[in-house]
């Protein structure tokens, strides 16, 4: 556990604390007669710490931002493929506890469990040392710099904002289709293709669809708008 508090940079004061945060239900459910108990319960705790913290960060720095924005913001930064980096970077799949199911079936690297871990884990932190180290965690590893130009970014509905672009010429359609899909079941990447009528306007992969749909809206807003500038000259 010494490298994973290296990572964190947090010791514990109760280790059993972080144990409980990477113990997974399947290995729970798989030894009752220990007395185990899952991560579920911290991952619960974790989400609200988190939000809080990621929260008041965007209430500080965004003072012009209305409710609304920052909301959908928040949602963005701490989503499930957020937190699954923020695993990765941690190296969290190697010390979870998985029951031989879970294990065999690929669940170290499930983006959800691993996701959840996470949010366990930031409980587990607040829980034994309270707000400032998980808090200054978290801006390490969410609320950096990258954070920002994430902030910027995702600012940008590319969906809304292609379909406004689009109807400013009457007639055109604009549909979203599945092409492709790969990757295991737990970790399935999606690629989907915007048409215009007949013509793919753009392409775009993710790990959801709805990620797929937002690349693939950006690519043809991109296109569209270099296009409208080209026709300008």
């Amino acid at each position: 556990m010494q490298a994973l508090e290296e990572a964190l940079g947090y010791q514990f004061k109760n280790p059993a604390l972080l144990e409980e945060a990477l113990r997974h239900s399947s290995y729970a459910n798989e030894h009752r007669d220990d007395g185990s108990v899952s991560n579920e319960r911290l991952e619960f705790l974790g989400d609200s710490v988190l939000g809080f913290v990621t929260a008041e960060f965007l209430f500080r720095e965004h003072g012009s931002a209305p409710e609304g924005e920052l909301t959908r913001i928040r949602a963005r930064l701490v989503c499930e493929e957020s937190l699954y980096e923020v695993a990765q970077k941690l190296g969290l799949g190697r010390w979870i506890l998985l029951g031989h199911g879970e294990e065999a079936g690929g669940g170290r690297e499930r983006p959800s469990i691993l996701a959840d871990a996470t949010e366990a884990v930031m409980a587990a932190m607040y829980l034994d040392g309270g707000i400032e180290p998980v808090s200054a965690l978290i801006h390490r590893m969410l609320l950096d710099g990258a954070a920002e130009e994430r902030f910027v970014e995702q600012r940008r509905d590319y969906k809304t904002a292609l379909q406004e672009l689009v109807q400013r010429t009457p007639g055109r359609v604009l549909r979203y289709r599945l092409s492709g899909e790969s990757g295991p079941d737990h970790a399935k990447t999606f690629t989907i293709d915007v048409t215009l009528g007949d013509e793919v306007a753009g392409t775009g992969s993710g790990r959801s669809k709805k990620e797929a749909e937002q690349n693939a809206a950006r690519a043809a807003l991109a296109r569209l708008e270099k296009e409208m500038k080209g026709g300008s000259h």
